[in-house]
């Protein structure tokens, strides 16, 4: 069942009370709680008492009694069900005569007219049976079921109201309890949150005992005291409310008496007040009926503050915090001043006010407040400025291999930079300090971060929101290659070794060898990987086959050859028989007919050969036609390529050339015409069989003897 309202009726006395009528009904509210003491049946016969026996249709004995009337208007459409339940006294035990109860109900509606009600639309009573309790009311599912005491539920509609009385047919004066219930609800301003969007504050502070009324701290009494001043803030910035202030429950319920000049109070006295709705738009709206009252008293004595203790962030170690003085829970009471002092004795002299107390920027120490209250009652407190545990963070280095593309730039994980070790902590990175500072320009990502060698920042915060700054250094490791692995020029037949030097941590050579060096290496290109570190260098290198030198030409004279060489790389050294050596292209003294010379450089490689033909030496002819020294004759080289045998005057004008078509031979005529008498210059040159066909030249001379 839906708790809807709490009613606790109260007959402590039937001489010094208020009665209760139909048009004087206190109304029902959806969350009220209301206590009233009947007197008597009211000045108005709502209705006669019936004889006995009672007809049908009428369950109240004899007319009123002890009654209390009450009115409530229908929210939202459904059934209605309430259980009037007599209060006990447990001390007198279950079957004591004073805990017994006889309490009679009827309900009139919907829309009932107060002077003219007729029949109720239901009622019921619960007869004293010497037990306790013994209940009554509307209930789907009555306790004891079938209990004569219990009527089925209303079926109500939604604006639709209703009045309800309860009379103690047995005036037993310890009352009763009334709970409402039922899938319907009852209109009321106190639930309606868009006419009460802030909730309402009770004057006062609560009582050591809970159950009793909220103490106003005086510092004196009796004093005169104007209740208008609590208003404000009971209402709390909700709309269309009012309250008015009572000495009694009774006048509190009724609206009757309002105190409405400041009076003298004391610390005794029970004070009430009335909070009541009143809709601006529609003075016949039901819910201007709805109120709640409440309880005050006062007290004597000083306020107590209490010492506090605010932490705040002392952020990147400046060694200051900023902390909200305000926010010390030295006092909880309303209509409070406080003044904050550096000391103590500032505090006593009342100099030095801290008078930014929302904003004040200090180191951990004390400080000082007090705290005074609109009727002059002060104290004072102590509030200690304590830090949030520091966050510590320490300079880190963070170390990255190069990009090969670009070797002066390496991606870095920043998230991996040792900066704090504290639980709890979120970092966020940043390109400068007053970025980190002010929180702006975040890097991200943080672990792909491609930079050349720099510092960027850590903004370290904890789950204080304190945060210190520490700084990264972040290094890009360059390629570090050997100096003494260059490139090679080897004998084509050769091998080499090529050594990466010493001090690197790890080879990792294309040919799979793991050592410092590689032996037994020919001609071609290779490549090794140099780990320093944790990085590693991919550096080339080439082994050339060198170039062989070419001889190029051989000028033969008369016993002697002149070498030219080509290519290569000088100096060269020359031999006849591949064993002896010597520096000279020079060779003299050679035999008549087939030589060989033998030219390496400076690579020593295996020699390259030219065979060199040093032809036989005819130095004078007498063309006479004696068949005797008629001619010169060096057709027994027509076996070299390109043999030319070629005669010159002293001036070095040509007179004649043998080639293939003469069979390389003269007679000493040029033109068809006998030449004078005289000496000749002559060459023979040619190309050898060999692989280079190496151009050789043999220079000589010749007489001529022409005889008549």
């Amino acid at each position: 069942m839906k708790k809807l309202l709490l009613l606790t009726i109260l007959f402590v006395s039937q001489l010094f009370f208020s009665q209760s009528d139909c048009a004087t009904a206190i109304p029902v509210c959806g969350n009220s709680n209301i206590s009233y003491d009947p007197t008597g049946p009211g000045t108005v016969v709502d209705f006669p008492g019936p004889p006995d026996p009672v007809p049908d249709g009428l369950c109240l004995k004899g007319g009123e009694h002890y009654s209390v009337w009450y009115t409530f208007t229908v929210a939202t459409s459904g059934t209605i069900t309430f259980e009037i339940t007599p209060n006990v006294n447990v001390a007198l035990g279950p079957d004591a005569p004073g805990n017994s109860a006889d309490y009679d109900w009827a309900v009139w509606g919907p829309n009932p007219t107060c002077g003219n009600l007729g029949l109720p639309v239901t009622c019921n009573f619960a007869g004293m049976t010497g037990t306790w309790p013994n209940p009554t009311g509307l209930s789907a599912n009555p306790p004891s079921a079938p209990n004569p005491g219990y009527n089925a539920p209303m079926n109500v509609t939604a604006g639709q109201t209703y009045v309800l009385v309860v009379d103690n047919y047995s005036h037993n004066t310890l009352g009763f309890s009334l709970t409402w219930g039922g899938t319907a609800t009852i209109s009321s301003a106190f639930t309606d949150p868009t006419l009460t969007p802030h909730p309402f504050i009770p004057p006062g502070s609560p009582a050591a005992n809970p159950a009793d009324p909220n103490e106003i701290l005086k510092c004196s009494l009796p004093t005169m005291f104007d209740f208008s001043t609590l208003s404000t803030g009971i209402i709390n910035g909700n709309p269309n409310f009012t309250v008015s202030y009572h000495l009694t429950s009774n006048d509190a319920i009724t609206g009757n008496a309002p105190i409405t000049t400041p009076i003298m109070v004391n610390g005794t006295t029970i004070y009430y007040y009335r909070l009541k709705y009143t809709d601006p738009t529609n003075p016949t709206n039901p819910i201007n009926g709805c109120f709640q009252i409440g309880k005050f008293k006062f007290r004597t004595g000083n306020i107590t503050a209490q010492d506090a203790t605010l932490t705040a962030c002392n952020n990147n170690g400046a060694g200051t915090a900023t902390f909200n003085l305000a926010l010390a829970a030295v006092f909880t009471g309303n209509n409070i001043t406080k003044k904050y002092y550096p000391t103590m004795a500032d505090l006593i002299a009342v100099t030095n006010e801290i008078t930014n107390p929302s904003v004040y920027v200090s180191s951990e120490k004390k400080v000082y407040v007090r705290v005074t209250t609109s009727d002059g009652c002060s104290d004072d407190a102590e509030i200690t400025l304590a830090f949030f545990p520091v966050v510590v963070v320490t300079e880190a280095t963070l170390e990255s291999c190069y990009i090969e593309t670009a070797v002066t730039t390496a991606s870095f994980d920043l998230t991996t930079a040792t900066v704090n070790s504290q639980a709890g902590m979120t970092k966020k990175y940043y390109k400068t300090q007053a970025d980190a500072l002010a929180a702006v320009n975040e890097i991200s990502p943080a672990n792909n971060y491609i930079t050349a060698t720099t510092t960027v920042y850590a903004r370290v915060t904890s789950e204080n929101g304190c945060f210190a700054i520490a700084k990264i250094n972040l290094k890009v490791l360059p390629p570090v290659k050997s100096n003494v692995l260059i490139d090679k020029i080897i004998c084509m037949e050769d091998t080499t070794v090529l050594d990466a030097g010493p001090g690197f941590d790890g080879y990792e050579w294309n040919t799979g060898a793991t050592t410092q060096s590689i032996s037994n290496v020919g001609a071609g290109a290779y490549w090794v990987k140099l780990k320093t570190g944790k990085c590693y260098t991919l550096q080339l290198v080439n082994v050339y086959a060198s170039a062989q030198p070419v001889i190029t030409n051989i000028e033969i004279t008369n016993d002697s050859f002149t070498v030219t060489v080509n290519g290569g790389k000088a100096p060269y050294k020359y031999s006849l028989d591949g064993i002896t050596w010597q520096d000279s292209n020079v060779f003299t003294g050679l035999p008549r007919g087939e030589n060989k010379v033998y030219v390496k450089d400076a690579y020593d490689c295996n020699p390259i050969e030219v065979q060199v033909t040093v032809p036989n030496l005819l130095n004078a002819i007498t063309p006479n036609g004696d068949n005797k020294n008629d001619y010169i004759d060096y057709s027994a080289l027509a076996y070299k390529k390109n043999l030319v045998f070629t005669v010159y005057d002293r001036y070095g004008n040509m007179l004649y050339q043998a080639d293939k078509i003469r069979n390389f031979t003269w007679d000493g005529t040029s033109g068809g015409k006998k030449i004078v008498t005289g000496t000749y210059w002559y060459t023979i040159s040619w190309n050898e069989n060999d692989k280079n066909n190496t151009q050789t030249k043999y220079s000589g001379w010749i007489l001529v003897k022409n005889i008549e």
